[in-house]
Order: structure tokens, then C-alpha cells, then sequence
């Protein structure tokens, strides 16, 4: 079974919003939506879990209800960072779930993500075992210590910049999750990070500049153009 993990228990403090910015409504539909809608649609994804915050978790069911997202299965709530949000979502998913069964942990505020990424990143870890969508840089890279000045670049063709998904065997992200615990790896900025942290080596997929991750203004901004423009 392939199962979409989504994260949805962000605050949204960096937008300074009333609400977390995974609820905003853009063109009339909550950003988590058309990421459950991606997943949707997707022939490969059998199943849905969202990982979001306590007083959220009906609005997430009358989404799915009201927009007959049928492949939701199950909703848990969150934790303080994004990795014990992930742990949470997984530990949810080890009482109903195989460890062979395939987890693609997803931002639930990467909106945009297409049936390309998803079919890659599945591609990549049947090939290799696991898949992280990553992207090359094509900017000048520069290392700064006082963030306003630099003497020193980094080669661009060395470096990749990840995106989700990231998908792995349930198997092996709660070995992940428990290695953490014993080695007090807390507050990993990504699934990817935790891994390589723990010694595993990381495959990339394809990622995309249209994978917005929704973090500031200017994203929400270039997310209401696409969303027009792809009529969706």
C-alpha cells in the first residue's frame, strides 16, 4: 500500500496569520485541500493520513466529506516540531499498517505538487528504497557568517535543494523515529536530514520550482497566479 503522510500542524507564525496558513482559502478552497486533492487523484496513492492540530481535525474530515477526498483514512494531531509531527503520523500508522507498506511524508503547504513528483518519487524508491525530491541549484552560492557580507562560494553544481515528498518503508522511518529518540536527534528540519543524520545514504527524485513550499507572502502570491492560471 502507498500511503501519503501530510503535515498540517504548522502555526504559520512566519506569516503572522490569524489562522495556520494551511487553512488559508485561496480562490475559494483551504490550501491543505488541493494538497489532499493531488493525492487524490493520483492512481498510485491508496490511502491518506493528515497529521494536524487538535482543534482542526473536523475541519479536515468536512474537507474530505465535502470534496470526496475518499482515500483520507485516518487524521492524528501533531507535536511540537515538524519531526514529532512526522513521528506521531507514523506511530498512527504502525496499528493499522504493514512495515513493508510505502509512507510519502508530504507538506501539507506544497499545494502544487504534480502526478509527475508523486510517480517519480515512487519510481525512485522501488529502484533504490527510498526517494527525496530535490532540485539543483542555479544560483551564485555564497557562505556568510554575519549575513551581510562574504569572501567565500560555494561550488552550485555540488549542492541540491530538497523539497517533499520523501518516501521510505513505514519499516524503516519508525527504525528512524526510535534511533532518534536513543541519540536525542531532536527538531530535524526533514525526514531526509534525520536519515542522513542516521548514517543513510539519500536518492534523489525529481522535484519542481512549481513545489512551493508556502511559507511567506510573496509564495502566497505566485500560488494565487498558478492556481488561475491552471484553472484549478
Amino acid at each position: 500500500m502507498n500511503i501519503a503522510l501530510l503535515t498540517a500542524a504548522g502555526m504559520g507564525s512566519r506569516m503572522h496569520l490569524d489562522i495556520p496558513k494551511q487553512f488559508l482559502h485561496i480562490e475559494g478552497k483551504p490550501i491543505i485541500l488541493y494538497t489532499m486533492e493531488a493525492f487524490q487523484r493520483h492512481p498510485q496513492i491508496d490511502a491518506m493520513i493528515v497529521v494536524t492540530l487538535e482543534n482542526w481535525k473536523e475541519n479536515i474530515n468536512a474537507y474530505a466529506r465535502n470534496y470526496q477526498i475518499d482515500k483520507l483514512k485516518w487524521i492524528t494531531v501533531g507535536g511540537k516540531t515538524g519531526q514529532e509531527s512526522i513521528k506521531n503520523g507514523i506511530n498512527e500508522l504502525s496499528k493499522y499498517c504493514r512495515q513493508d507498506d510505502v509512507v510519502m511524508v508530504h507538506d501539507g503547504n506544497r499545494p502544487f505538487v504534480s502526478e509527475e513528483l508523486i510517480s517519480d518519487s515512487l519510481a525512485t524508491y522501488k529502484e533504490y528504497g527510498s526517494a527525496v525530491a530535490a532540485m539543483p541549484c542555479i544560483e551564485a552560492i555564497f557562505r556568510s557568517a554575519n549575513g551581510r557580507t562574504s569572501n567565500e562560494t560555494i561550488p552550485r553544481e555540488q549542492l541540491f535543494r530538497t523539497q517533499t515528498p520523501h518516501t521510505y518503508n513505514l519499516g524503516k522511518m519508525l527504525w528512524a523515529h526510535r534511533k532518534a529518540e536513543e541519540l536525542r536527534i531532536e527538531n530535524t528540519t526533514a525526514t531526509c536530514v534525520l536519515m542522513q543524520m542516521l548514517g543513510e545514504e539519500i536518492y534523489f527524485s525529481k522535484g519542481s520550482e512549481k513545489n512551493l513550499k508556502l511559507t511567506t507572502h510573496d509564495e502566497l502570491d505566485i500560488f494565487k497566479a498558478m492556481i488561475r492560471k491552471e484553472g484549478l
